[in-house]
């Protein structure tokens, strides 16, 4: 079953051109942590900015730096289903293990839950690698409503859901119905040990890049009933996570990466790296994080 903790990873880049020797060192060293695996070309991984090849390359080459008992977790989320059908397709051969499904979001108004049930079980039927949907409201303007994501898990390739809402409530409302073979992963480590006790079985946090042991230690501590431990732990977790997404976005966490010994480079055009001020403000706050 999907579990545990895992780091929706950047694209490294230099001149505008993916770094693949900084991708392996990054890779390398990730691989030598506590998490369950890697998530490609993911919301970090600036999906939308890639070209088809650029992003089936960054999968084989990420599978093939990463020890095998870990996980690869590749974004094949587009607006045509005929498009994720085939990057899913073209992921299961560079050797993902699983298809991270984020929805359609163009026509907003046009998208009902009939819409996306449909587009996600094409998907799903179709795809030779199991399916995580992937509920992102924040960037797509759509949620994925529990009435949705429930009749969805039924499906036989759909094993499970990213869920970066933020909505506990939500949350809990699937982990409750969905049963035990559908795994629920918080989408954000400000709210890792919330969903972890209404039944989510791990994440997929940003932070999990630069803070790996402590996002994992915040699950183990949870299942070893040491909740006083965790929270406080996720306590410690909330002003860094806030600092590498919401405030300062990819280029934050890229700043991050590179202030700790990885390499993160700047973000690709349009994107923006951070101003001096700003990677002075992101570097105190790590340094008060024990970073």
């Amino acid at each position: 079953m999907l579990r545990g903790i895992f780091a929706p990873i950047p694209t490294p880049f230099v001149g505008g051109s993916i770094a693949y020797d900084k991708l392996k060192d990054n890779v390398t060293k990730w691989g030598r942590t506590s998490l369950s695996g890697l998530v490609v070309l993911g919301s970090n991984g600036e999906f939308p900015l890639l070209s088809l090849d650029e992003k089936v390359r960054l999968v084989e080459k990420v599978r093939e730096w990463l020890p095998r008992e870990k996980l690869v977790i590749a974004g094949t989320g587009c607006e045509a289903t005929s498009e994720a059908v085939s990057l899913s397709r073209l992921y299961a051969k560079a050797g993902a293990d699983y298809a991270l499904v984020l929805n359609p979001q163009f026509y907003k108004e046009s998208y009902s839950g009939k819409v996306l049930r449909h587009y996600f079980q094409s998907v799903a039927e179709l795809s030779p690698l199991p399916i995580v949907l992937y509920n992102m409201p924040k960037n797509t303007g759509l949620n994925l409503a529990p009435d949705l994501v429930l009749e969805l898990s039924q499906h036989k390739n759909i094993c499970g859901l990213k869920d970066s809402s933020g909505n506990l409530v939500q949350i809990a409302e699937i982990c409750r119905s969905a049963g035990p073979s559908f795994a629920v992963l918080a989408g954000s480590a400000s709210f890792l040990l919330p969903a972890l006790s209404v039944g989510a079985v791990g994440g997929t946090l940003a932070l999990a890049n630069i803070m790996p042991e402590e996002c994992v230690a915040v699950l183990e501590l949870f299942h070893a009933g040491r909740v006083a431990e965790a929270r406080a732990l996720q306590w410690r977790l909330l002003e860094p996570n806030h600092a590498v997404t919401s405030l300062f976005g990819i280029a934050g966490l890229k700043a991050a990466l590179d202030y700790l010994g990885y390499f993160g480079g700047d973000p690709k055009e349009p994107l923006l790296p951070l101003e001096v001020g700003e990677r002075e403000k992101l570097v105190a706050v790590l340094k008060s994080a024990g970073l």
